[in-house]
C-alpha cells in the first residue's frame, strides 16, 4: 500500500507540472513596472507633486480627542429646561492625570467643601506636558459633547481660568468668540491681537500687583487694548497679592452675579 501511495503522489505532481505547461506560466510584471492586476497596488498618488512643482491637495481626516473632567449639575437640575455652564480651566500645577487635583483651587475646590452654583460646571484636566492655550480644539470638542447630552442654555455658556488657565481662557475665547457670554481670566495674559476679535465680550479680569510669575502687565495690556472698542471690560488689581489672585476671586460672590448678568451676543 504505501508504494501505492507514492506512486499516486507522483503521477498527481507529474499531472500538475503538464498542466501548467498547457496553461502557459502565470503572467508576472515586467521588471521595474508595477502590478496593476491588484488593487491599490503600485500606483502613483495623483497628489504628489513632482520634484520642483507643487499641486493641489487636500487633507481630510478625522482627529481623536480625549479630556478627564470634572462635572457638577446644579440642585434642582431636572426641575428646570435649560442650565447656564461654566467651563473653568485650572492652573499648571493640577496637570496630569489624577483628577483629584483639578480640586485644589476654584469652583471644584468650593464644591468639594460643599458650596453649591446656580450653574453646570465643567472642569477638564489637562494632560501632562500640554497647555490650556494649545489645547482650544479638545475643550471645543468637549463643549460639544456637554451640550449635546445636557440641558445647557447656549445663550449663557462662561468661561473662567486661572494661570495657565487664565492664559487658556483668553486663547479660547479667541478662538470661539461667538460661543461665550463673559469670561474671567485670572492671572493670564495673551496678545493685544486678541481685542480684534473680542469686541463685545464682557471681561472682567484678575491680577496680582505683586505677581512673579505672570507680570501684572500681562493683564493690564490686553485690557487697555479691549477698552479701546469694547466698554465691557475690567481689570481688578489686587495690590499686595503675589500670584494667587485665584482664591479672594472665586470666593467673592459677585463674580458669579456678575456672570449670570450676561448673554452670549454676536462678535463681529
Amino acid at each position: 500500500m504505501p508504494k501505492i501511495a507514492a506512486t499516486l503522489l507522483t503521477c498527481a505532481a507529474c499531472y500538475g507540472l503538464f498542466a501548467a505547461d498547457l496553461r502557459g506560466a502565470e503572467p508576472r510584471p515586467a521588471a521595474g513596472k508595477a502590478d496593476d492586476s491588484r488593487p491599490g497596488a503600485g500606483k502613483a498618488d495623483d497628489s504628489r507633486p513632482g520634484a520642483g512643482k507643487q499641486v493641489p491637495a487636500k487633507l481630510d481626516a478625522q482627529v481623536h480627542v480625549s479630556l478627564n473632567y470634572l462635572l457638577y449639575l446644579p440642585p434642582g437640575y431636572e426641575r428646570q429646561d435649560k442650565w447656564p455652564l461654566v467651563l473653568f480651566l485650572h492652573g499648571a500645577g493640577e496637570r496630569g492625570d489624577i483628577l483629584d487635583r483639578v480640586k485644589l483651587h476654584g469652583p471644584p475646590k468650593l464644591i468639594e467643601k460643599g458650596k453649591q452654583f446656580p450653574f453646570i460646571i465643567v472642569s477638564p484636566q489637562c494632560p501632562s506636558g500640554h497647555w490650556w492655550n494649545n489645547e482650544v480644539l479638545p475643550l471645543s470638542a468637549l463643549l460639544d459633547d456637554i451640550e449635546s447630552k445636557y440641558k445647557v442654555d447656549r445663550d449663557r455658556v462662561y468661561l473662567t481660568g486661572l494661570s495657565m488657565g487664565g492664559f487658556g481662557t483668553w486663547a479660547l475665547a479667541g478662538y470661539s468668540p461667538n460661543r461665550f457670554a463673559a469670561i474671567i481670566p485670572i492671572c493670564g495674559g495673551g496678545e493685544t491681537l486678541l481685542a480684534r476679535v473680542l469686541k463685545n465680550m464682557p471681561v472682567w479680569a484678575f491680577h496680582g500687583g505683586k505677581d512673579p510669575v505672570v507680570p501684572v502687565k500681562r493683564s493690564q495690556d490686553l485690557i487697555d487694548a479691549l477698552k479701546k472698542t469694547n466698554p465691557e471690560v475690567k481689570l481688578t488689581i489686587y495690590p499686595d497679592a503675589l500670584h494667587d489672585s485665584w482664591t479672594a476671586t472665586y470666593d467673592n460672590p459677585e463674580i458669579y452675579d456678575w456672570l449670570l448678568a450676561h448673554k452670549r451676543k454676536a462678535q463681529p
